[in-house]
C-alpha cells in the first residue's frame, strides 16, 4: 500500500513480526482500524522469528505468570491453526535436560502439575532408555512435558498476516520507521515515505528498538545468535525424538528433532555478540564457535546427531537485564504501548501477547497478569 497521509488510524503497530502481527490480527478482528508498519516484508529473516521452528512449553520457570500465559497461548495457537487451515503446532513433547552441577528442577514439576500441566521428573537411566540417542552421565536429570512441542514460526506469522488483512488491517512493508512523536490522543509515525497519523500506537520493534530512541529508550540489548541443522540418525527424527533444552557445563542449548530430513536443529541460548541496528549481521560460520559450540555439545550428548552441518542460520535475541519481557505503556504517553525484550523465549507467547496488546489498546486493561513485565522495574533512584 502507499502511505495516505490523510488517513487516520485507531492504532498503528510499529514492527509486524511475532508480537506485532498477532496484535494486528487481534485488533482487526475486533473492528479496530489498524495499520501495521514493518521495515521488511514479514515473515522475513531480519528479526527473531525465522528458522522454521520455536519451542512451546508450559512448565515454566521464573514468575508464575508465565505458566498461565503459556497455557492461554497454546489455546490461541490451536484456534489460529483451525482458522488458517495450516499445521502450526506439533506436540512432539519437550525434554528439558540439565546437569545437577548446573541446574536443579527443584519444585518445578510439582508446581506445573498443580497448574494442570503434565510433567515428569526423570533420572539419567530412564532418559537413556526412552531416547537411546542420548548419552548422558548419571549427574543428569530431566523434566519431560509430553504435551509440549514446537511451532512452525514463519507459518504462524503468515497465518496472522493473512487473517489480519482479511479482517481489514492494512500492512505497510519495506518501510523503516525513522521516528515516532506523540501527544495525548494522537501519534505520528515518521517514515521516509511520509508521516502516518493515528490515535494510538503499539511499538513492537524487536531487536530494532534502539532505532526508536530517544522517543523510547529501553534496557534492551540485541545479540547475534546462531542455529545449525546437523545430519542425524533416525534416533533423532520427528515422531520419535522430542524438542529439547539442555543445561550443562558447556552452556545452555535448545533444539528440535529432524523434521522432513532437515537434520536435528540446535542453537545456543546463552552468550552471543551484541548487535546494533545498521550494523551488518555476520553470517553463520563467521566465528569458529558458530559451528564449534553446537558440534561440541552434540558430540558429548547426542553423538548420532553430530553429522555434517547441513545448514546454518543467524537471528537476533533482544535481551532485557532480567530476561523477562516488557509489556507496558510508554512512561509519558498512555496511548503508546510497548512490547519488547522477549529475550529468546518469547515466540511461544506471541499469540497471547497480541491478545494482551489488543485488550490494552481497546479497553485500557487486560485480564492477564502482566505485572512482572512493567517497564518501571528498571527505574533507578
Amino acid at each position: 500500500m502507499n502511505i495516505a497521509e490523510s488517513k487516520f488510524y485507531d492504532v498503528i503497530v510499529v514492527g509486524a513480526g511475532s508480537m506485532g502481527m498477532s496484535a494486528g490480527y487481534e485488533l482487526a478482528r475486533r473492528g479496530v482500524k489498524v495499520l501495521l508498519v514493518d521495515a521488511f516484508n514479514p515473515p522475513h529473516t531480519e528479526g527473531s522469528h525465522h528458522g522454521d521452528t520455536r519451542l512451546i512449553r508450559h512448565a515454566y520457570s521464573g514468575d508464575p505468570a508465565y505458566i498461565g500465559l503459556a497455557l492461554r497461548a497454546d489455546t490461541l495457537w490451536q484456534e489460529l491453526e483451525q482458522l488458517s487451515g495450516s499445521e502450526l503446532l506439533v506436540r512432539s513433547g519437550v525434554l528439558n535436560l540439565a546437569d545437577r552441577k548446573v541446574y536443579s528442577f527443584g519444585g518445578r514439576v510439582a508446581e506445573a502439575q498443580q497448574r494442570g500441566v503434565r510433567a515428569e521428573l526423570l533420572e539419567a537411566a530412564e532418559i537413556r532408555r526412552r531416547w537411546p540417542g542420548l548419552t548422558l552421565p548419571e549427574s543428569f536429570t530431566a523434566m519431560y512435558e509430553p504435551e509440549a512441542g514446537y511451532l512452525y514460526s514463519e507459518r504462524c506469522i503468515s497465518a496472522y498476516r493473512k487473517l489480519a488483512l482479511a479482517h481489514g488491517a492494512e500492512l505497510l512493508t519495506d518501510t523503516p520507521v525513522l521516528n515516532v512523536t506523540a501527544r495525548e490522543g494522537s501519534v505520528t509515525v515518521h517514515t521516509a515515505g511520509g508521516d502516518i497519523h493515528g490515535a494510538s500506537a503499539i511499538l513492537s520493534a524487536g531487536a530494532w528498538f534502539s532505532g526508536l530512541a530517544p522517543f523510547v529508550q529501553l534496557p534492551i540489548k540485541a545479540v547475534r545468535k546462531v542455529v545449525g541443522w546437523f545430519e542425524s540418525s533416525p534416533d533423532y527424527a520427528a515422531g520419535s525424538f522430542p524438542g529439547f533444552t539442555l543445561g550443562a557445563e558447556e552452556g545452555g542449548y535448545y533444539g528440535f528433532p529432524g523434521i522432513g530430513g532437515a537434520g536435528l536443529k540446535i542453537g545456543r541460548h546463552d552468550t552471543g555478540q551484541e548487535w546494533k541496528p545498521g550494523e551488518p549481521l555476520r553470517p553463520f560460520g563467521s566465528e569458529d564457535s558458530d559451528e564449534g559450540d553446537l558440534r561440541r555439545v552434540l558430540e558429548a550428548y547426542m553423538p548420532g546427531a553430530a553429522g555434517r552441518l547441513l545448514k546454518g542460520s543467524v537471528c537476533k535475541y533482544e535481551h532485557t537485564p532480567d530476561e523477562d519481557f516488557i509489556i507496558d505503556r510508554h512512561p509519558l504517553y498512555s496511548n503508546v504501548l510497548i512490547a519488547g525484550g522477549f529475550s529468546g523465549h518469547g515466540f511461544k507467547f506471541s499469540s497471547v501477547v497480541g491478545e494482551i496488546l489488543a485488550d490494552l489498546a481497546t479497553s485500557g486493561s487486560t485480564g492477564h497478569n502482566i505485572s512482572p513485565f512493567a517497564l518501571s522495574r528498571f527505574a533507578t533512584a
